[in-house]
């Protein structure tokens, strides 16, 4: 999984792609821990993302319980397979998913 982040002011932006599954979730876990300080909205861009683990929605879970307090956060640009594993495991009915 390649990990690009795009930062304006206090939105960011993270562009994932590859697959987000129990080997690549902790670096971007890590990689959200350190940078979500201050930021009040927060974009994950799955325009290149092949396929999320349940390891994965763990971590996008982890962000979205962050933003919750400090901000907003959508995620955009899923193809229809990982649509889809949002909508079966309910998480489309808690995440902002564009």
């Amino acid at each position: 999984m390649t990990i690009t982040k795009e930062q304006n002011g206090t939105a960011l932006t993270i562009f994932l792609s590859g697959r987000l599954d129990t080997t690549t979730a902790p670096e971007l876990e890590s990689e959200i821990k350190q940078d979500l300080e201050g930021i009040k909205e927060l974009t994950f861009h799955f325009g290149n993302l092949e396929y999320i683990s349940s390891a994965g929605l763990r971590v996008i879970m982890t962000a979205q319980k962050i933003m919750s307090k400090q901000g907003s956060m959508t995620v955009t640009n899923a193809s229809e397979e990982v649509k889809e594993i949002f909508e079966v495991t309910g998480f489309s009915s808690i995440i902002d998913i564009r």
